[in-house]
């Protein structure tokens, strides 16, 4: 407990910090004197410093450990110290994972200046994924190493239902850049399910949901990572053009091992499609994925432009003059706040109205946009599962392989291997 404590004292020593420097001592007329506290606050640029390197770090030993060693201690290693310093000790913020907002939000509104530390957060992981596959989701993810570390089943999911839930990342980055780009929220921070389990307190709902994907990934490999993370979503986009990647040991026996080991699916059986298809009927199913395509994406953009307006309720103008109409309709005795402040700074409800306009505006534009990213993702899920390919070995899916190295433990064939290494 006092480490805990030690570790928590610590991460909170910055916000103190600030803290002093926002707000002023009352002035107090009794002639009471402040005692002199002298306070040994850390550098927060030299804590992004460490970040940044230390992130890079991790990856590469991560990389080597997978590429070169074909070992998962380092992994294993590496989790823990992800846990402990980007998890608990810098309460899981600026995450890889939230910077995707940050940098949205940067091409749209000309007068933010991102942070150099939160863009290399960003650009980093991607980097070291064009080169070496996913390895940052190994263990240098705080959230990733966390879900890891209590995984110890492996209940396997039907094809058509891992098939169904990964589209919901994508989803979600569609969104979560819908709502930087339009300066509305940051939906990715506010509904994060771990970052109260990091700081050990926050929204009770979001922890709650937290502690559930932690007990499902009890007996489920990684669920927030292969169903809900954006920032998984796009790795996976860069992964599939992954310099360097995992590969099956090439002296495999096809003994299923590494099959069952992997906690996400990430490994292709061989003999997976042995029964084979008229090729005229796969031709034709193809075919008609691809005229749906235009379908899909049409139908989306569609979908989405006609819920703009109430999309556009996410942002706080907009909120606001909803609550101004409706006390215009309505009077109420007692006000909502933004209400009252809104008439207390003598607002004009003409303003408001024509700013209103221009964000509703704003959301139908970039609303049919992200319908029509929803129906091309939904659309190339389908054409993805249309395709059947007959394999002789196994195959590692380098798109949904987290460079765990769970596999390399349990095959025989790499144990021999790297002995002899």
């Amino acid at each position: 407990m006092k480490k805990l404590f030690k570790i928590l004292l610590l991460a909170l020593a910055p916000t103190l910090a600030l803290g002093q420097n926002r707000f002023p001592k009352p002035d107090f007329e009794s002639g009471y004197q402040y005692p002199d506290f002298n306070y040994s606050v850390p550098d927060e640029r030299l804590w992004s410093i460490i970040d940044i390197v230390l992130l890079a770090v991790m990856m590469g030993i991560v990389a080597y450990a997978v590429l070169k060693q074909r070992k998962r201690i380092p992994v294993f290693v590496v989790s823990i110290i992800s846990i402990l310093y980007f998890g608990f000790f810098r309460n899981g913020c600026v995450c890889s994972i939230g910077s995707i907002q940050n940098v949205t939000f940067s091409f749209v509104d000309t007068s933010y200046v991102i942070p150099l530390t939160v863009f290399l957060m960003f650009i980093l992981p991607i980097f070291f994924t064009f080169l070496f596959g996913r390895v940052f989701c190994a263990g240098v993810c705080p959230f990733g190493a966390l879900q890891e570390l209590v995984n110890v089943k492996n209940f396997r999911l039907s094809k058509a239902v891992s098939a169904v839930l990964s589209i919901i990342p994508w989803i979600y980055l569609v969104f979560a850049i819908l709502y930087a780009v339009t300066r509305s929220q940051f939906i990715i921070c506010r509904f994060d399910p771990f970052i109260g389990i990091f700081r050990l307190g926050g929204d009770f709902g979001m922890i709650a949901f937290g502690g559930l994907l932690l007990v499902a990934s009890v007996f489920t490999g990684r669920p927030f990572c292969r169903f809900l993370c954006p920032y998984g979503a796009l790795l996976s986009l860069f992964a599939r053009f992954s310099i360097k990647q995992i590969v099956i040991t090439p002296s495999c026996i096809n003994c299923d091992l590494c099959l069952h080991a992997c906690p996400v699916d990430a490994i292709r059986p061989p003999y997976e499609n042995k029964v084979k298809e008229n090729r005229t009927a796969g031709v034709k199913r193809l075919l008609a994925y691809l005229v749906l395509l235009p379908v899909a994406t049409l139908t989306g953009a569609l979908l989405l432009h006609s819920a703009s307006d109430s999309l556009s309720s996410a942002n706080k103008d907009v909120r606001l003059y909803e609550q101004v109409m409706q006390n215009e309709e309505n009077p109420q005795n007692v006000q909502p706040v933004d209400v009252e402040v809104f008439f207390s700074q003598e607002g004009r409800i003409d303003e408001l109205t024509s700013r209103v306009a221009s964000i509703r505006g704003t959301f139908r534009t970039y609303s049919t946009i992200a319908g029509a990213l929803i129906g091309l993702v939904i659309g190339f899920s389908l054409i993805n599962l249309s395709l059947k390919r007959s394999r002789k070995t196994y195959e590692i899916d380098r798109t949904a392989c987290v460079a765990c190295g769970r596999c390399f433990s349990y095959c025989p064939q790499n144990q021999q291997t790297t002995d002899k290494k």
